[in-house]
């Protein structure tokens, strides 16, 4: 299980440790890839590009991005993802990335809570 808070903002924050680090992650379920990484973490993920995607992103604004194959550690499991990279020092976490777990984001609580349910 990862467990993480939300922000005093509004958004569901959880800490991954990647790299020798541990890295604040946006769960962002309008996202529907798998990861956004800062460009600090590409050694530490063995990138290997697949191609170049074109990404909508908010207010219709479209973005060509190169996407890379990564083995990213996820809730103490090395796992094969699709990455884009970018200038930043924070993770987003889409849709793709947590097929295999449940969400349970408590705003009142001020919890986040991803739960794998998928057999590994």
């Amino acid at each position: 299980m990862i467990t993480g808070v939300v922000t005093d903002d509004g958004k569901p924050i959880v800490q991954l440790p990647v790299g020798g680090r541990e890295w604040p992650a946006l769960i962002d379920s309008g996202f529907n890839g798998d990861l956004e990484l800062p460009d600090a973490l590409r050694s530490a993920v063995n990138p290997r590009y697949v191609t170049d995607v074109l990404s909508i992103l908010a207010a219709g604004v479209e973005v060509l991005e190169k996407s890379y194959d990564v083995d990213f550690p996820f809730d103490g499991r090395m796992t094969l993802a699709e990455a884009t990279f970018v200038d930043g020092d924070s993770i987003l976490v889409g849709t793709g990335m947590m097929r295999d777990f449940r969400l349970e984001v408590d705003f009142v609580a001020r919890t986040v809570n991803l739960d794998r349910v998928a057999p590994p």
